[in-house]
């Protein structure tokens, strides 16, 4: 009997190990020297909530993989959120143009590749974009995050803690950066300092830090971010008409100039899900698939503090029907804890030009389950649109690692024409609700009130106590009042006259003895010798 061969096991093993009877998404097929069409790559459905991780080098297809599992989940019935990083994502709106070259493709891997578009909200971080503005209040992003987005050290960020504290504490709401801008004026002016020493462990140094980061970021615009009304992200588990989960898309124009405020923004959103979000234990089809773009961002410069809350988000939100995918270019850019928690992995090429691109590569490749690759010669093999694949079958066992040429798109790889986009989002229902900003009343409002009223109280005070000075000044130089000397009951006082004022002055009764004085000598010749 002849031994099989080492495409032979690889193909065998990935038949068995993908045949699973579960719902499933089919990311493609298997490349074993050209396309095994009857040997599917293919991930449960309801293994989508344990999470997963998108990963390659720029321009190797990672975009493409994303489209393609959103078009999936889709047609499923669940929901998918994606950040639209480049622009690229907003084609799903529009059919797939087809062509020869994407015809030839889709044949050869066996899909049966149909031209179709999918139900798309679009939505903007504060408008600033096309698409359904996306706000939240500075207290429901909270002290962590912020100080993620500001860049402060952890002594700041405990700092920032505090304020809020001092904020909830006295009934000053935290809407827009503006109302926490004026609280920290307010905390480091002469009036707040003393309640800014009542709250322990903020000096005015650090909150003068803190000022002029928010200073800086509303600069930059970051401003249009936060405020009301408050995006409620369980908007995003929204199912279409025809029974296709809505594929929410958020436009992240200009990333690199606010990379920290964006994708802390995203965490918010997870964040805000975990928090509102019932449980439901293990499901089988996810309320929500979450694709985290750009992951790198949210990791670089990270406080322990705020890496331990995504951690925690992570590792529980699976139980509220959650998924959730990491995509960066390599698995290092993902802190240990939140990769182990990670069940699948859509590898795509690696490059080792460096020694530590190497270093990193080796690294990936150690983080894979035993298989009949050598799998640091692949990586760095794979070619556009191929990936090295594995994920948990729904036992939760990791299934053999595939080398996959990815499926195409059903939809437009490319962006949508921008005047269909804006008559789609002015159609949107979510426009009512979320297109006009709202200014009411909050901590800034209240604060210049407050300093307001404090003014006036001082001012008031200042002139009682100049009058009461001006009443003192002219007492003192009117001189003592005459008294009646009567040696009866005392009896009732009357302000003295000018000339009661002046012949009852001291100095008076000094002049009339001299005078007097002199009239004597003058009278019976005493006094000096002529």
């Amino acid at each position: 009997m002849t031994e099989p061969t080492a495409h032979e096991e690889v193909i065998s093993a990935v038949k068995e190990g993908y045949a699973f009877e579960d719902e499933a998404v089919q990311l493609g097929v298997l490349e074993a020297d050209g396309p095994v069409v009857d040997a599917p790559v293919r991930i449960p459905v309801s293994m989508f909530n344990r999470h997963g991780l998108v990963a390659g080098a720029t321009g190797t297809g990672k975009t493409v993989t994303l489209q393609v599992m959103a078009e999936a989940l889709s047609n499923a019935g669940v929901p998918v959120f994606l950040a639209d990083i480049k622009g690229d994502l907003s084609g799903m709106a529009t059919p797939g143009a087809g062509g020869e070259k994407l015809l030839a493709r889709t044949s050869a891997n066996g899909q049966p590749w149909e031209a179709r578009a999918f139900p798309c909200e679009f939505y903007a971080l504060g408008g600033q974009g096309i698409g359904v503005p996306l706000r939240a209040t500075v207290t429901a992003f909270g002290p962590i995050l912020l100080s993620k987005v500001l860049g402060l050290n952890e002594v700041q960020e405990s700092s920032l803690g505090l304020v809020f504290y001092y904020a909830d504490s006295n009934g000053l709401p935290l809407l827009d950066l503006k109302d926490l801008t004026e609280l920290l004026k307010y905390l480091t002016s002469d009036e707040g300092k003393p309640e800014l020493k009542g709250i322990g462990g903020v000096s005015s140094a650090t909150a003068g830090v803190i000022l002029r980061n928010l200073l800086t970021l509303q600069q930059q615009g970051g401003d249009v971010f936060f405020g009301e009304p408050e995006f409620d992200p369980k908007e995003l588990l929204r199912t279409a008409p025809d029974g296709r989960g809505v594929v929410s898309l958020l436009e992240l124009p200009d990333l690199a100039s606010r990379p920290d405020l964006f994708s802390t923004f995203l965490m918010w959103l997870l964040a805000d899900l975990y928090q509102d979000l019932p449980e439901v234990g293990d499901v089988e089809r996810p309320k929500l698939v979450f694709f985290f773009d750009e992951a790198h961002l949210l990791f670089n410069g990270a406080s322990d503090a705020f890496l331990q809350a995504i951690t925690q988000t992570v590792r529980l939100i699976r139980s509220k029907g959650v998924g959730v995918f990491f995509v960066t270019q390599t698995p290092k850019d993902v802190p240990a804890d939140v990769l182990a928690q990670l069940g699948s992995r859509v590898q795509h090429q690696l490059r080792a030009h460096t020694p530590n691109a190497a270093k990193a590569l080796r690294a990936t490749v150690s983080t894979y389950p035993r298989s009949g690759y050598d799998l640091e010669q692949v990586l760095q093999q794979l070619g556009t649109g191929e990936a090295v694949v594995t994920v948990m079958d729904p036992d939760g066992a990791p299934t053999p690692v595939a080398w996959t040429r990815i499926w195409a798109p059903e939809s437009t790889m490319g962006p949508t024409d921008a005047e269909a986009l804006r008559a789609g989002v002015a159609q949107s229902q979510l426009m009512a609700r979320y297109g006009q900003a709202v200014d009411r009343d909050s901590a800034h409002e209240m604060l210049i009130r407050k300093v307001e009223e404090g003014a006036r109280a001082a001012e008031e005070q200042a002139r009682a106590e100049a009058e009461r000075q001006e009443a003192e000044a002219r007492r003192k130089e009117s001189g003592p009042t005459s008294r009646s000397r009567s040696t009866g009951p005392s009896r009732s006082r009357k302000e003295p006259g000018l000339v009661e004022q002046v012949t009852g002055s001291t100095a008076f009764k000094q002049f009339a003895r001299t005078a007097a004085r002199e009239i004597v000598r003058s009278l019976f010749g005493t006094g000096r010798r002529r």
